[in-house]
């Protein structure tokens, strides 16, 4: 019996796996690096300091988490009482908690808290409307079929029950900049500021971008809320992608670490098998990559195997990846400007003090240049999770925007100190202690992103989250149902709807699809 071949143990190849598994088939799990998770694995960058590139544990869709049932595999995710806190040089920090009522009671502005119980409800609704289009096939936009009318009926009407209001905010958001929104919902600088950032997250795009709502309103339809909360696991994200390996392997998974394939073997247009570096290959009922959708299509297929018109169309697939990734090993928890107590800093902690300094940042990266005052989401993992550094001492992991993949002046391994230096510096001026708590500093540039993760252009969310790039455009039409144009060749990773992010609702969709397919 030939394997389905899962080309990459990231997390959505992971729960591809699972499900294959427990559907009665034999998938073959291949990861490249030494350890499985991909952007979630929990890595040592200094002596007893670990991290892991994705900084949050997202919402796994409750579906997937029943069905692997990651308690009995020993992953635990908490949920922290602080959603994000935006610090201040010139006065209070601003926190965003999971209680609504208790982040209205501490905004400044009478205006802000009367209006942010209406902000959490209209997107409380609107998400509410939009959650079945996680678990949905995208359809086929050439040819709709009936089941695709129907099931696209049935979302209408949802929409429909939202009432005037807010189906009308839903229709206006989609397209909007998401600077206009933060505008229209609050007035102080800082709250519009973090508001804006969520709409521009892993991006090429500055809140004046049209389309930056677009994030606020699939956030909306995962979490419930236009701003994500703070969740975390016990251990790191890496107990994750274990739990899920386990819960894959004990459904008759199999997963190997340091293979790396590179090249699909194509026999009369069909998938057949995957080629490995030494030469060898594995013939395979199916393939599943995890990866990039541009690695698997145009790197790993003999190009006259596709199309020149749908070449065309993955080669214009937009991944200008725009972040950097910066972790500093502390021998102590530094102090923030404004902080009373360490719970406020337990969720995300957000650097961008208004929607220009988004906007500034942004406008570096557009002509190659590092943002001199990056907009910063920040993460201090052992304020909840203690076992990630020595006692007493703490991880810090920032991400940072805007650093663009290609540097106009020199390249990223002449610039990559300045870089460290200059968030450290930027940093700094909200904790002042900080520069002499430093134990060490890892910088992960975008190229480093590439090299490492397999991030193509360094996006860390495989490709960028637009319009034109969403739902039944992603990764491009012809592409969007998880199938390639190679019969038995299919996409699993986060350049599938619905996207980045650890919901694992790609891996749940792909899987679903395969199995339709190999049916029949």
């Amino acid at each position: 019996m030939k394997p389905i071949v899962i080309i990459g143990a990231g997390l959505d190849g992971l729960i591809t796996a699972f499900y294959l598994a427990r559907a009665g088939h034999k998938p073959l799990v291949l990861e490249r690096r030494e350890v499985i998770g991909g952007a979630c694995a929990t890595e040592e960058f200094h002596p007893g300091f670990r991290a892991s590139l994705a900084m949050s544990a997202g919402s796994l869709l409750p579906q997937v988490a029943a069905d692997l049932q990651l308690t009995r595999h020993g992953c635990e995710i908490g949920k922290n009482s602080v959603a994000v806190t935006a610090l201040n040089l010139d006065g209070a920090p601003v926190s965003i908690y999971e209680d609504a009522n208790r982040t209205a009671a501490e905004l400044a502005s009478t205006r802000d808290r009367e209006k942010y119980p209406d902000f959490i409800a209209a997107f409380e609704n609107i998400g509410g409307a939009l959650r079945p289009l996680l678990t949905m096939t995208p359809p086929n936009v050439d040819e709709l079929s009936k089941s695709e009318l129907w099931n696209l009926g049935k979302l209408g009407w949802k929409i429909r029950g939202l009432g005037k209001k807010d189906e009308y905010r839903l229709l206006r958001y989609g397209p909007m900049a998401v600077a206009d929104l933060a505008a229209e919902w609050f007035e102080n600088e800082l709250l519009r500021a973090v508001v804006a950032a969520r709409g521009i997250y892993g991006a090429f795009a500055g809140p004046w971008s049209a389309g930056t709502s677009l994030p606020l309103l699939l956030q909306s339809a995962i979490y419930g809320r236009a701003i994500a909360p703070s969740t975390f696991v016990q251990g790191g994200l890496g107990q994750l992608t274990e739990a899920v390996a386990q819960a894959a392997t004990e459904a008759g998974a199999e997963i190997r670490t340091r293979v790396n394939v590179t090249g699909i073997e194509i026999r009369d247009g069909r998938a057949a098998g995957v080629e490995f570096e030494n030469g060898e290959t594995i013939p395979a009922a199916a393939i599943v990559s995890n990866c990039d959708p541009a690695i698997t299509l145009l790197r790993l297929i003999d190009p006259g195997e596709l199309a020149p018109s749908f070449r065309n169309k993955v080669q214009n697939y937009r991944a200008h990846g725009t972040v950097a990734r910066i972790d500093l090993a502390l021998s102590a928890l530094p102090s923030f400007n404004g902080v009373k107590n360490s719970e406020a800093l337990s969720g995300h902690i957000h650097i961008g003090s208004d929607i220009d300094y988004l906007e500034r940042a942004f406008d570096a990266a557009k002509y190659g240049e590092l943002s001199q005052r990056p907009y910063m989401d920040i993460t201090i993992p052992t304020i909840s999770d203690p076992s990630l550094a020595p006692t007493g001492a703490h991880v810090i992991s920032i991400h940072a925007q805007f650093a663009p993949y290609k540097v106009q002046n020199g390249d990223w391994n002449s610039r990559r100190e300045e870089l460290g230096e200059l968030v450290i510096n930027e940093l700094a001026g909200y904790a002042p202690d900080l520069k002499s708590l430093i134990v060490a500093r890892r910088v992960l540039t975008p190229v480093d992103l590439e090299t490492e993760y397999g991030l193509r252009g360094g996006h860390i969310h495989h490709g960028e989250m637009s319009i034109d790039q969403f739902f039944a455009f992603r990764p491009v039409i012809g592409c969007a149902q998880y199938r390639t144009p190679i019969a038995g060749l299919y996409l699993c990773g986060a350049g599938t709807h619905p996207g980045g992010g650890l919901t694992g609702a790609s891996g749940l969709n792909a899987s679903r699809e395969v199995i339709k397919d190999l049916k029949g």
